[in-house]
């Protein structure tokens, strides 16, 4: 047996990708399920490998004693309420994006964190990612020397063809074009030019195509943050195109520039200015979340669990600082004006 159990909230898409991702680690096992769905312990286990059991009660689950962390991969809309609980059971957390659909909401999940004193992931998985391990790296390396300017865009059309569509269309669930999935664009941003922000300002508007009626919110925005460093940045996020899935990422600084897997560098003697040159990273191109690099994330998880400490990249305080940034986005569009941080 490995050292950690785990207890997966929710058995939907996102879900099965966690038990497997969870199931590759080193360190842990999926050992139980919460769902309303009418599911079979028995084929279960057999479907992921492993003895699961299998509750409908959340409170029952976290009664479990043999748990020792709980990955949250519910509606959004009971993200907060199953946090909370799960930290007051003792229970580490791993928790899917969003974290809530209030800022209130987030405060009441780092509340119940802190006094439990345990450890949370939160699944900007595209930290992990090779395209943004890599640009991290070209960063570090000062290879584009210090930044000014950066703009990451998540364009990626949700709609009937995809199965978040039946339930991401409601305001009460899917929240914002920002924070259903364009928060992912947003927190490479900042991991890109750091999450001193000083001002927000948010526009948002929606397609006028029959297929994207049913969205009860606007499904496209732009936003543009002011950091106290001095440099700019830009967000789009776009759940309404019509066109391939694309995460677009372009930055520019003293020494060189980077758009999504090409780069020019001065500190590079002899690349030619007058052309890219290119990265061998894998890009992320795919809303699929069995693409998404959920293993290496949880890796890195539970490694933090082992040594007592916060998780690099995914902690809960790096996933609030983008969370206060998409609220005050969200309130810069509805009022149309500048929100300072």
């Amino acid at each position: 047996m490995k050292k950690y159990n785990v207890g997966i909230l929710g058995y939907g898409w996102v879900a099965t990708a966690h038990i497997a991702a969870i199931n590759a680690t080193q360190q842990a096992q999926v050992t139980a399920v919460c769902s309303a769905r009418k599911l079979d312990g028995a084929e279960l286990s057999a479907k992921h490998g492993g003895k699961i059991t299998l509750y409908h009660d959340l409170d029952a689950l976290l009664a479990d004693k043999g748990l020792h962390a709980v990955s949250i991969c519910s509606y959004p809309y009971d993200h907060a309420k199953q946090a909370v609980a799960a930290a007051k059971a003792g229970k580490h957390l791993i928790i899917e994006k969003p974290l809530a659909l209030s800022w209130k909401d987030c405060l009441a999940i780092q509340k119940a964190v802190k006094e439990a004193r345990l450890k949370t992931c939160v699944c900007f998985e595209c930290r992990y990612s090779s395209q943004f391990l890599t640009t991290k790296a070209v960063l570090d390396q000062g290879l584009l020397g210090k930044l000014h300017y950066g703009e990451v865009d998540y364009y990626h059309g949700i709609g009937p063809w995809y199965g978040q569509f039946r339930w991401n269309t409601r305001k009460d669930a899917g929240g914002s074009s920002l924070l259903t999935a364009g928060c992912h664009a947003l927190d490479a941003l900042l991991l890109c030019l750091g999450n001193d922000v000083a001002e927000v300002t948010s526009y948002d508007t929606k397609s006028h195509s029959r297929i994207f009626k049913p969205y009860e919110y606007t499904t496209t925005s732009v936003t543009i943050l002011k950091f106290r460093s001095g440099a700019v940045g830009k967000c789009a996020a776009v759940v309404d195109c019509l066109q391939p899935y694309y995460f677009h990422t372009h930055l520019v600084g003293s020494e060189g520039s980077l758009l999504d897997n090409k780069f020019h560098s001065n500190k590079l003697g002899g690349l030619n200015k007058h052309k890219w040159s290119e990265l061998s990273m894998k890009l992320l191109d795919s809303g699929d979340v069995t693409d998404h690099p959920y293993q290496n994330q949880f890796e890195a998880f539970f490694d933090a669990l082992e040594q007592g400490k916060e998780m690099p990249l995914t902690s809960l305080g790096d996933a609030l600082k983008s969370h206060e940034i998409i609220f005050a986005a969200y309130r810069s569009a509805q009022t149309d004006t500048p929100v300072k941080l």
